[in-house]
């Protein structure tokens, strides 16, 4: 979910990134912290499905290094192992997306943090910002909130990648990173004391040798000072180095950075890029470790098909309709469990009044049938129901990009969300589509209720209106067609599904539209709704045509449901451009989708100047007037050529064409110029030669669903940190501009309503208007405080989203802010491993091997002071794993691990986990040992024993001998 927020630091300091470089880099050879982050994400996700393949005997043959693209990874990823199927690899991208941008954000969100730069020899204050982004990683990924847990993942890279860039840990001669970073219970060794002379002036501008020799004699760590505002520094401290850090230009000058190729130590760059993907591998291998495989994927977003999301009312007159939900979910997850395109989660969230939630969110399908079956329809009072406070847990949990279905019958009695769902649709990117019963009929029936009730025109606007925001439909039927409507559900569903072209036409009026049908799709589907009294037409590339008087014919077979048409398309050997034209004064909305491997994401940035002038994500809506620049990544093809990006808006109709410049492996920055006042979608059109295509070369179109808005109001917010802990109370300044063409209007003045909303109903004040006077800078401030209660559970998060309006413009816009709640961690000691025996009867022949087992016997404690242990697996091995708990002589509880396996498996590779996640590993061989201990023992009561066969065992009155063997620590 695009949820990271801008910070009112990146308005006075634009020029403020000093690190690898965010995102892009345009001159030179260099690696920014976007790719280093990416080769880690894919060679380390790459690995564990080549380790899932071994366990289960499959091949993988791919190659695993830095050259790796999404779909190599999501191939090969594939347990189909087809690859003539589709293959999407759209999500897999946007969640990479999501963790580099907010790698790229921590340049902007701590600017001048030296901790999080490791800057200043701030070491320990830089593994402490690591240590307590991991355990809030670790906690989130446990509940299996994989979107914040993305989110921190990304910002903990940063911080771990700079040190690689800043510290002189490469001009060390290390070639492996430095592990103690992600080790917290380990002490940081070899620094340099903060009166130890660390550099000398750099010589005519060359700063290679200026490291003094005894520091790198001793191996003593140090990093650079840096100040934008002062050359204040320690005597004889090296600084960071470049145009923007002033401490440089005092003695000793210059720096030791290696942010890029023309850095201070540029000539060293590639190298600690290197370690910094290394580095983050290493990271990804703990997150692994905790996590387990299949949850360790899904927090890197490898995955064929999006979320299953309904968000249904639950008051009397909705039997039917949940009937329905129950029906189609089911039949989706029957078709396709155990397959590639099984859904990602499963997500429920019900509501009626005075109630809504929880939201449910599991990637087991029986969970998410058990709950759906408890939903009963009851009550009701009055006819408004809680719909958008349902449907804003749904938008702030689901993943980015999700399709939310919303069931009911009635009107919102929180129609005051209204601007808050459309911010969090337009930050998440989802799709919402509602289902509303019997709005034909204008009349709603309850039990125990003797009046009717009517879904009026204006209600139902409100559901049309934020349907359209976000590329999805309303789609109006009554109870006894809704299976019919339903349809559109399971089409949702379908693995690589693509929008190919979308519009709205209200007012209504007759149009003909076009769109181009390319060699890859499959499946087309047109949807149109609109009163009864539509009519339409459709002409194919070829020219065959076909009305709307004909429900099946030579280009399609439709069904009508309501206010819904539903086109399957024939476009066999008709590619090229087709016609669609609509006859109608109402209102109405044309949707043509298809399933393609072929599509594309886009993310706004915003342009930051200076000597490290980069992009980074931008929250909120485009200012009318100005420029705009998108980050666009094409995704399913290497042989695809994008030849125009536009911003398209059907009401003018207004059409803003983009400049493109390729920055590599299928991304483009556009820019656009003077984007005028209104609400735009994004159009892609390109080339595709790519040999699966039906033609050699063929003209593609795709449409993003999502509506692009501008806005003259700016919204910017500053959070000191993006954790609370439960039971306390955070503070979020934010200010409020006006803006002219784009550019803040420093003269402005004026008086903005403002509103503060969290997804958790969480305590929190604002204030309910800021005013802009005169003198002011064109700038108005306030504070939103938000107090997370102590019974929040640690790993869950909260979203904040502040909305400043210009009541007299109807001007909105927004900034929306994730924040995770995160107990704090006071165990940061790894479980430790004692090995019991190894048993040593394996044959020298390894042609003897299946015939004998060996077994291996280990202790893990976690001490006394421990959280426990709460998991033991195996990293290597191929046997059968059995754990029990003991009590030691001191008091510790003791996890006794027994493996055992065949002679042809010698090697066993062990993994502890304790309850916040650290992690403590140990190995063992079928190996002769002729070295023994002093006898120890550990006796116990009955107790039981948990194998990874799911075999469970009582044992009693155990008697260990400990003989020691080698211990092959990790």
């Amino acid at each position: 979910m695009a949820v990271w927020f801008t910070v009112a630091l990146a308005i006075s300091l634009p020029a403020v990134t000093y690190s690898f470089k965010p995102l892009f880099s345009f001159e030179g050879d260099s690696t920014t912290h976007r790719e280093i982050t990416q080769r880690a994400v894919l060679r380390k996700t790459a690995e564990v499905c080549r380790d899932i393949a071994a366990s289960e005997g499959r091949d993988f043959s791919l190659t695993i290094d830095d050259s790796l693209s999404t779909g190599m990874v999501q191939e090969a990823c594939s347990s189909t192992g087809t690859s003539s199927s589709l293959l999407s690899t759209v999500i897999f991208t946007a969640f990479i997306a999501d963790m580099y941008f907010s790698n790229a954000n921590v340049d902007l969100i701590y600017a001048l943090s030296e901790a999080h730069h490791f800057d200043a020899e701030t070491f320990q204050g830089g593994r402490d910002v690591i240590t307590a982004g991991v355990s809030a990683v670790k906690a989130s990924v446990k509940l299996e909130n994989f979107i914040t847990g993305r989110f921190q993942l990304g910002g903990v890279f940063h911080t771990l990648q700079d040190f690689y860039s800043h510290s002189n840990w490469v001009e060390l001669g290390n070639n492996a990173p430095y592990s103690t970073l992600i080790k917290p219970d380990q002490p940081l060794q070899n620094l340099a004391g903060p009166t130890t002379p660390t550099c000398r002036n750099c010589t005519g501008g060359n700063c290679e040798n200026n490291l003094l020799p005894d520091l790198l004699q001793q191996g003593l760590l140090t990093s650079g000072y840096f100040n934008v505002f002062s050359p204040e520094k320690p005597a004889g401290k090296c600084s960071h180095g470049g145009s923007l850090d002033q401490t440089s230009t005092r003695d000793p000058v210059g720096g030791i950075n290696k942010d890029d190729v023309g850095s201070s130590h540029g000539s060293l760059h590639h190298k600690a890029a290197d370690l910094a993907v290394k580095a983050t591998m290493e990271l990804l291998e703990d997150i692994r470790l905790v996590s387990g495989d299949k949850n360790f994927l899904r927090l890197m977003g490898l995955s064929q098909s999006s979320a299953l999301c309904f968000v249904i009312d639950t008051t009397g007159s909705m039997s039917d309709d949940i009937a329905e939900a129950k029906r189609v979910s089911f039949d989706i997850i029957d078709s396709k469990r155990g397959t590639q395109q099984e859904p990602s989660a499963y997500i429920l969230v019900p509501f009626n009044d005075p109630g809504f939630g929880p939201l449910i969110m599991t990637t087991d399908a029986d969970t998410f049938k058990d709950n759906i079956n408890k939903l009963s329809a009851s009550g009701g009072g009055d006819n408004p129901e809680l719909c958008l406070s349902g449907l804003q847990l749904a938008l702030t949990g689901a993943p980015p990009s999700s399709e939310i279905f919303v069931f009911t019958d009635a009107p919102a009695k929180d129609a005051y969300l209204e601007s808050t769902i459309a911010a969090l649709i337009e930050s998440s990117k989802s799709v919402v589509t509602f289902m509303l019963t019997d709005v034909l009929v204008s009349r709603r029936r309850r039990r125990n209720s003797q009046s009717s009730r009517s879904l009026s025109q204006l209600d139902t606007q409100l559901y049309r209106d934020l349907a359209q925001a976000s590329g999805g439909q309303a789609i109006e039927v009554t109870k006894s067609d809704l299976s019919v409507a339903t349809s559109v559900i399971r089409d949702s569903s379908a693995t690589a599904v693509v929008t190919v072209f979308q519009v709205v036409s209200n007012p209504g009026q007759p149009d003909n539209f076009t769109f181009t049908v390319d060699g890859s799709l499959r499946n087309l589907t047109a949807y149109i709704t609109g009163t009864s009294s539509l009519t339409f037409d459709l002409t194919s590339s070829t020219g065959v045509s076909q009305s709307s008087s004909q429900s099946s014919g030579p280009l399609a077979s439709f069904t009508t449901a309501g206010n819904l048409r539903r086109l399957s398309l024939n476009t066999d050997n008709q590619t090229g451009l087709w016609e669609i034209r609509v006859n109608s004064s109402e209102p109405y909305s044309v949707k043509v989708t298809g399933q393609s491997s072929v599509n594309f994401i886009f993310n706004l940035v915003e342009a930051h100047e200076g000597a490290h002038g980069d992009f980074s994500l931008k929250e909120g809506r485009l200012f009318s007037g100005g420029n705009a620049s998108l980050l666009v990544s094409v995704t399913g093809s290497d042989t695809v050529k994008v030849t125009e990006v536009t911003l398209f808006d059907s009401s003018g109709p207004t059409e803003v064409n983009g400049s493109l410049q390729s920055v590599g492996s299928g991304n483009f920055l556009v820019t656009f110029t003077g984007v005028p006042a209104g609400d735009f979608v994004v159009r892609l059109k390109g080339e595709d030669s790519s040999s699966s295509s039906r033609s050699t070369s063929s003209l593609f179109q795709r449409q993003a669903s999502t509506k692009i808005k501008t806005s003259s109001v700016s919204v910017t917010a500053q959070a000191n940190n993006t954790i609370i802990e439960p039971g306390s109370t955070i503070s979020v300044p934010f200010t409020v501009t006006t803006t002219t063409n784009g550019v803040v209007n420093d003269s402005a003045t004026g008086t903005f309503t403002v509103r503060a909303n969290n997804d958790r109903r969480y305590t929190s004040s604002s204030p309910s208007t800021v005013t802009i006077a005169a003198g002011d800078g064109g700038k108005a401030n306030g504070t939103v405080t938000l107090t997370a209660p102590a019974s929040a559970a640690s790993g869950t998060d909260v979203t904040l989203t502040i909305e400043a309006e210009n009541t007299a413009d109807n001007d909105i816009n927004y900034t929306v802010l994730r924040l995770s709640i995160v107990a704090k961690v006071t165990d940061i000691n790894r479980p430790v491993c004692q090995v019991v025996s190894s048993s040593t009867s394996c044959p020298s022949s390894s042609s003897l091997c299946t015939s004998s087992q060996w077994e291996f016997m280990a202790n893990f404690t976690d001490g006394i002071n421990g959280t426990g242990i709460e998991s033991v697996t195996l990293r290597k091995g191929n046997g059968t794993l059995n754990t029990s708990k003991v009590v030691g002589a001191g008091g510790e509880n003791i996890t006794v691990v027994s493996y055992s396996a065949s002679c042809c498996s010698q090697n066993v590779e062990l993994a502890a986990v304790d309850k916040v996640g650290n992690v403590g590993t140990c190995a063992g061989q079928a190996r002769a040992s002729a070295t023994t201990a002093p006898v120890t023992t550990v006796t116990t009561a009955a107790l039981n024993t948990t194998s990874t066969g799911g075999r469970t065992q009582s044992m009693s009155h155990y008697l260990w001998l400990s003989v020691a063997v080698p211990l092959l620590w990790k």
